[in-house]
C-alpha cells in the first residue's frame, strides 16, 4: 500500500521517545535531555533584530540559491576562516540536511554506493533511503579513538558502485577531529579512485584538542570536496533551517540548482536572520560558546568516566560523544530509563546508538550522549544516570530471580527499584 522505501525506515532514534517524554512531563517529571544536539546556548539577538525589522510588504519567493545578503555573508565568513569559497559556489538549502539529501541525488542513481565510516549520523541513512543508494559502512573503533582505517582497509570496500565517501567533522556522533595525515589518506584514496567527498562541517568551530582542517583545504580536490553546512549549531538557531550546499564543481552544482528550483526556496525571514548573525555576530560570542562547550565535555566525560561499567573516550569536538553502558541493551535500557524510572521526579533520555551504525551487531549497549546542557544540569543528568543503571541492574536481577523461583504474576513497580 505505501513505498518500499518509506515503510523500509525505522523511527529516528534522536526522536523516538518523545512521546514517552512529552507523557513524563505532563505527569510532573522533569526531563534532562541528553538525546539531541539542540544547544540551550542563547541565539544571538542579531537573528531577532533583523526578523523583528523586515519591512518588506510581501513575504515573496527568493532566489533559489539564496537571498544575496546571506550569500554574501557566507562568501566572507569563509574567507575569514580561509576557506576559498564564493557566492557562485553556495546554494542556500533547508537546513544541513535539505544539503546532504541534495547531494546524494545528485551523486548517485539508485543502487549505487556511499562510503561512511561508522558510527556516523544516523539519519543519512534515510537520506539514502529517499535517493535509492546503499550506505556501505567502515567500522572506526573507540579503543583506536575512532581513527579513519588504513588506505588497504578503505579501499576493500570500493566498488565499480561506489560515487563518493560522507564523513562529518568534527564527528556526530563520537566528537572525532581527523588529523591532517588522515584527510589527505582519504582525499589521495578519492582521486585515485575517482570519488566525492561529501563532508559536513557544521561542527568546526567546536573544537577543543587538536586542529580543524577543511578538506577543501587539501590542493586537487577543489573539483571533489563537497561541504554541508548549516548555522544550527554555530549559532545556537536549529530552528531556522538554514544550512548551505557548497563547492568548487561547476557542474555539480548547477544540477544541484536544478533540485533547489523544484523546492523553489528557503524561508525567506530566516535567511535575513542568517544573513545578520553571519555579519554581526561577535567572535567574542563564539569565543565563549567554544569555552562552554569544552567545560561542558569535562564536566560530562569526567563524570561519566567514575560510573562503574562505563567507558568512554574524550570527544575532541562536535559536542557529543558514544558512550558503551554496562547493559545488554541500551535501546532497552534508555526506553525503561525515560518511562519507568526517575530520582526525586528527574529522569534523562538519552539516545540509543545502535542506528549510528550500519553493522547490524554494534552499538547495542551503546548510546550517544549530547552534552548540550549547563553544566549543573549535566551533573544532575549523570548522577541519575548513575542511580538509573543500578536501579536497572537491580530490576533485572529481582526478574531473573522470581523466574527462576517460577513465580508468575510477580510485577516490579517503581516504588521496588527507586532509590
Amino acid at each position: 500500500m505505501f513505498s518500499n522505501k518509506v515503510t523500509s525506515i525505522g523511527q529516528s532514534p534522536i526522536r523516538e521517545f518523545a512521546p514517552i517524554q512529552e507523557k513524563r512531563i505532563e505527569e510532573g517529571t522533569k526531563v534532562y535531555q541528553l538525546n539531541i544536539g539542540q544547544p540551550d546556548i542563547v541565539t544571538p539577538k542579531e537573528f531577532f533584530s533583523a526578523v523583528n525589522n523586515f519591512d518588506e510588504s510581501i513575504l515573496a519567493y527568493t532566489n533559489s540559491k539564496g537571498i544575496p545578503e546571506l550569500l554574501e555573508a557566507f562568501e566572507d565568513y569563509y574567507k575569514e576562516i580561509g576557506t576559498d569559497l564564493t557566492k557562485e559556489d553556495m546554494i542556500v538549502t533547508n537546513g544541513g540536511s535539505e544539503a546532504i539529501s541534495f547531494a546524494f541525488l545528485t551523486l548517485c542513481n539508485e543502487g549505487d554506493e556511499i562510503i561512511v565510516f561508522e558510527p556516523y549520523y544516523t539519519n543519512y541513512n534515510i537520506f539514502a533511503t529517499q535517493a535509492g543508494i546503499n550506505m556501505v559502512s567502515i567500522t572506526t573503533k573507540p579503543e583506536e579513538n575512532f581513527r579513519l582505517p588504513k588506505k588497504e582497509d578503505i579501499e576493500a570496500k570500493i566498488t565499480d558502485k561506489t560515487r563518493a565517501f560522507c564523513i562529518t567533522n568534527p564527528s556526530n556522533p563520537t566528537g572525532r577531529v581527523y588529523t591532517r595525515d588522515e584527510i589527505d589518506l582519504l582525499c589521495e584514496i578519492a582521486k585515485e579512485h575517482d570519488l566525492f567527498i561529501v563532508v559536513d562541517e557544521v561542527y568546526r568551530e567546536f573544537v577543543y584538542d587538536g586542529e580543524f582542517i577543511s578538506f577543501s583545504s587539501v590542493k586537487g580536490m577543489e573539483d571533489r570536496v563537497i561541504i554541508i553546512d548549516s548555522i544550527s549549531k554555530r549559532f545556537s538557531a536549529c530552528g531556522a533551517r538554514i544550512g548551505l550546499i557548497a563547492s568548487k564543481n561547476e557542474e555539480f552544482m548547477a544540477h544541484v540548482l536544478k533540485l533547489a528550483q523544484a523546492r523553489l526556496c528557503a524561508p525567506y525571514l530566516d535567511q535575513v536572520g542568517a544573513a545578520a548573525v553571519l555579519k554581526n555576530t561577535s567572535k567574542d560570542y563564539i569565543n565563549s560558546v567554544i569555552k562552554e562547550y569544552k567545560n561542558r565535555r569535562d564536566t560530562i566525560y569526567n563524570r561519566l568516566k567514575k560510573i562503574k561499567g562505563v567507558q568512554v573516550k574524550k570527544p575532541a569536538g562536535a559536542f557529543y560523544m558514544i558512550v558503551k553502558l554496562p547493559v545488554e541493551n541500551a535501546h532497552e535500557f534508555s526506553k525503561w530509563l525515560l518511562e519507568k524510572y526517575d530520582h526525586k521526579g528527574e529522569t534523562v533520555m538519552l539516545c540509543p546508538a545502535s542506528e549510528f551504525y550500519a553493522t547490524k551487531e554494534l552499538g547495542i549497549d551503546e548510546v550517544r550522549l549530547a552534552y548540550v546542557l549547563k553544566e549543573e544540569d549535566l551533573i544532575k543528568a549523570v548522577n541519575i544516570l548513575d542511580k538509573g543503571l543500578f536501579a536497572y541492574q537491580k530490576a533485572l536481577a529481582e526478574e531473573k530471580s522470581v523466574s527462576i523461583n517460577k513465580k508468575p504474576g510477580v510485577v516490579l513497580n517503581k516504588e521496588q527499584y527507586a532509590i
